[in-house]
């Protein structure tokens, strides 16, 4: 898709309301009253787990079964998949589903604890290019901060593109025809797409609303351990399901590695983010605050962009989150310098930026990521415990305080 230009929106009125101190960060609370929804009835459907579809590709094999391995954010007494064909070629046909828990880490899944997937009633259903589905509700107890097996059979796709998320920084399994019921054994590949899935909603009655995670690489996990779910979104939603019944919140990842603001990137980056909001931010799971954290790829690799671009980008994105009455936090661009694309002239815009997203009140509240990772000694690079050698990204340590600095009150 082409590069899309930008308006700005009219300019927000908002009403500083509330002033919050947390470790390293400086969090606003502006105008939250009007935006207040009403606690979900127990029982109520929350998205426990989500990633952001960017692209589409070619199965590994013609005829497989793709098993994605998801941690959630929350538990309950049921889940139903979502799945997304947004990018692919062609409508592609799931066969058979299933979801189970695993046994051990890996591709075993627990027999007691696998259940079929059906799909109004069918067990197999068609994704059509650009679409979206929904399963039937799964009984299944399942508990935040664990995994889940989604398996997906896909028969004869050989020719097809199919949608997909590219950096799961996981590892998932594939298998040769309908293996959704099969042991480990018969997964004999890896990859690290999560392929056609986008979500995983659960039913639950220990949280009242969902938080999505909307940005770049660094909420995609870039920089992280694999395997460990060490993105800041899955250690905020660790955070969260300490509190008390009635303050928990699910968390939705909807990072994009190399995703930008304004623009869209290569393939694999995604549409731009103002373009993706409205699939990405879903609608329906009781979302009730975004947490932005986008701009940085619009100043590495859009050489012309300037703060007055970003700026008025924002408020775009801000109007059109506060029209659906959700709460946005935005979060401050994180220091680069060493890394591969630094510049003084794109340091100097996100700089400009990062004070604007600090005192123009637009936002709900603001997470300040580059106060909470910068090094003291020299504020333009991360703190070397933070940084995972690119300059970048942040380390496991980074995204742990980055995920420490939010203030839990403001979601």
């Amino acid at each position: 898709m082409g590069s899309r230009r930008l308006l700005p929106a009219a300019l927000l009125a908002v009403v500083l309301t509330a002033l919050v101190v947390t470790p390293a960060v400086l969090v606003r609370r502006a105008g939250l009253e009007h935006r207040q929804t009403t606690p979900a009835r127990a029982g109520h459907w929350l998205g426990g787990w989500g990633t952001a579809q960017a692209t589409a590709g070619r199965l590994p094999c013609g005829s497989c079964t793709v098993r994605n391995v998801v941690h959630l954010s929350v538990g309950g007494t049921a889940v139903r998949i979502r799945l997304a064909n947004t990018y692919g070629t062609g409508s592609v046909t799931v066969g058979h589903a299933t979801v189970a828990l695993p046994a051990q880490p890996g591709a075993t899944a627990a027999p007691a604890l696998l259940r079929e997937v059906t799909f109004a009633g069918a067990r197999s259903v068609r994704v059509p290019a650009g679409a979206a589905v929904s399963s039937d509700p799964v009984p299944l107890t399942v508990t935040g901060g664990r995994d889940l097996l989604v398996s997906l059979y896909l028969p004869r796709h050989s020719r097809l593109a199919v949608s997909y998320h590219p950096s799961a920084h996981q590892t998932n399994y594939l298998a040769g025809g309908d293996a959704t019921t099969a042991g480990a054994t018969a997964f004999r590949h890896t990859t690290t797409h999560w392929y056609l899935l986008a979500g995983v909603d659960v039913r639950t009655a220990d949280a009242v609303g969902t938080v999505v995670a909307l940005g770049d690489s660094i909420t995609d996990g870039t920089g992280s351990s694999g395997d460990t779910n060490r993105r800041w979104p899955d250690l905020l939603a660790d955070r969260l399901a300490g509190r008390p019944p009635g303050k928990r919140h699910a968390v939705l990842d909807a990072g994009i590695a190399g995703n930008r603001l304004l623009r869209d990137g290569p393939p694999t980056s995604g549409v731009a983010a103002l373009t993706r909001v409205g699939a990405d931010v879903p609608a329906g799971l009781g979302v009730r605050t975004v947490i932005l954290l986008e701009g940085i790829n619009d100043i590495q690799f859009d050489r012309g962009v300037d703060a007055a671009a970003l700026i008025a980008g924002y408020r775009t994105m801000v109007a059109s989150l506060h029209a659906r009455g959700l709460r946005v936090v935005g979060t401050t661009l994180l220091p680069y310098a060493g890394a591969r694309a630094w510049s003084p002239a794109g340091n100097a815009v996100r700089v400009r930026v990062n004070s604007w997203i600090r005192t123009s009140g637009v936002f709900d509240a603001v997470l300040d990521a580059d106060a909470a990772l910068r090094d003291p000694t020299d504020p333009g690079r991360l703190a070397p415990d933070y940084d995972c050698g690119d300059h970048l990204h942040p380390s496991d340590a980074g995204y742990a305080a980055l995920a420490a600095t939010v203030d839990l009150t403001v979601l």
